[in-house]
């Protein structure tokens, strides 16, 4: 696998060549985070804006195969390298992948994998991944990008660019009341809840990314208040680089329902089952047949 580096630099955008076929549009809009955007005044095409990791960041697709990215040589290197997963053998994932289900099913895994070819799991912040996977709950992308959005500028530090996503500790300090103002419904105890667990320490997350097997990860999330398995799986695929994390939700549901007459068994994928969910999800969101 040829890693990815930077071939040069021009008007503050990094060129970064060596990608294995990363795809901004896909990535960015498989429904894995909710704080980017289509650019307004683009540069390139498929070019996206938005706060991650504390930064306001810009990525497109150069059109001649290179990732670009509107941001510092040295922030690649210490943020969005890992951030993008730029490390990570996705041609290798694939081939386990494209052949781990047999029948018909294992014809629709293909041809989902060959259309959603360039999405990469991102490296996410583990309380965002988290926050943002409980106001998911019964809700939809547009509606979680507004909230999280109303709940950034509400609580969040402004930084050049935007809001950074809120601490716990902002969060503990808005209080519930607060937090139900912004439209979160019957989420607003449950932020509040991961806040206060997160914060006091009840809820370490470095001990959730420590956690020898993904069942003990789930079940220390699974602590807080309205976190069940599909909200844990999100936030371990999303937040940890749980791979092997497979969340069902009815979009998952319905597609095994109607492409896997014999069942699905995430475990059939080994650790690149959360590639192949998100596969299946971008296949039957945008494309179907």
């Amino acid at each position: 696998m040829k890693k990815a580096y930077i071939k040069d630099e021009d008007g503050g955008w990094l060129r970064v060549g060596g990608t294995g076929g990363f795809s901004v549009f896909r990535t960015f809009d498989c429904g894995q985070c909710f704080r980017f955007d289509p650019a307004m005044n683009p540069t390139f095409e498929n070019e996206v804006e938005g706060v991650a990791m504390g930064k306001y960041v810009r990525f497109a697709d150069s059109g001649q195969g290179d990732l670009m990215i509107k941001s510092s040589a040295s922030d690649f290197e210490s943020i969005w390298r890992n951030y993008l997963d730029m490390d990570t053998d996705y041609a290798a994932a694939d081939k386990v992948i494209e052949n781990a289900v047999g029948g018909s099913g294992g014809e629709h895994m293909r041809r989902a994998a060959e259309a959603s070819r360039g999405i990469h799991i991102l490296r996410q912040e583990r309380w965002e991944a988290l926050c943002s996977f409980i106001i998911s709950q019964n809700n939809n992308i547009p509606r979680i990008k507004k909230i999280i959005g109303q709940m950034c500028r509400a609580f969040g530090e402004e930084i050049e660019g935007g809001y950074a996503f809120p601490t716990p500790l902002a969060l503990c300090e808005a209080g519930e009341d607060a937090i139900f103002d912004l439209k979160t419904g019957f989420r607003a105890k449950y932020i509040y809840d991961a806040a206060k667990k997160v914060e006091s320490g009840e809820l370490d997350l470095e001990k959730v990314a420590l956690a020898g097997t993904y069942e003990e990860a789930a079940q220390m999330l699974c602590g807080v208040s309205g976190v069940g398995p599909k909200v844990a799986a999100c936030t371990l695929l999303f937040g940890f680089a749980r791979l092997d994390a497979f969340p069902v939700d009815v979009w998952i549901k319905r597609v095994i329902s109607r492409r896997f007459p014999d069942g699905l068994d995430p475990a059939a994928f080994g650790k690149w089952a959360g590639l192949a969910q998100q596969y299946l999800f971008y296949y039957e969101r945008y494309i179907g047949d």
